[in-house]
């Protein structure tokens, strides 16, 4: 795994131009490409948020998992791998009863080395220092502010394995 910093990066030379929209959350994806903005590598005109291609990703599993915009499956699916997006090995989440169903909900459990919860992992609240931030980048893994010493300004964690 690598930080933000050393990431792989995207081969493809190509920019967002002014005012382009993440096709997933309609929301602007910035005039520049980085390590959150991401860009299809066959149309090139598909762009996304780390966060938001990650959860479409977990959703269409790696058999259903192509560009939303071109439909390209292989060498998309293949460039999303290499910069980082995890794409589960299993059925699509509309799938009933799959692992991949489980794999869309929400994490729900402190993972800091020594939780200090009174309550217990599990325990979170919607703001103070029980709330559990999820990790920026995979989402998989949670901690109470608390626990990991965030400041209440603080909006995003990172997990070790990120």
């Amino acid at each position: 795994s690598f930080c933000w910093e050393h990431s792989p990066e995207q081969k493809v030379e190509a920019a967002p131009e002014e005012n382009t929209l993440c096709l997933i959350c309609l929301d602007p994806v910035g005039d520049s490409k980085s390590y959150s903005t991401l860009v299809c590598p066959v149309c090139k005109g598909a762009w996304f948020h780390r966060g938001c291609i990650q959860s479409h990703a977990i959703c269409h599993s790696y058999y259903t998992f192509f560009c939303p915009h071109c439909r390209s499956d292989y060498k998309f699916l293949m460039e999303m791998r290499t910069i980082g997006i995890r794409i589960p090995l299993s059925l699509p989440s509309w799938e009933e009863n799959t692992p991949a169903a489980a794999e869309n909900e929400r994490h729900r459990r402190c993972d800091a080395s020594q939780c200090l919860c009174p309550g217990d992992r599990e325990q979170a609240e919607e703001e103070g220092p029980w709330e559990l931030l999820l990790c920026s980048s995979c989402a998989a893994e949670g901690t109470h502010r608390r626990c990991s010493s965030l400041s209440r300004s603080r909006s995003t964690w990172e997990c070790d394995s990120c």
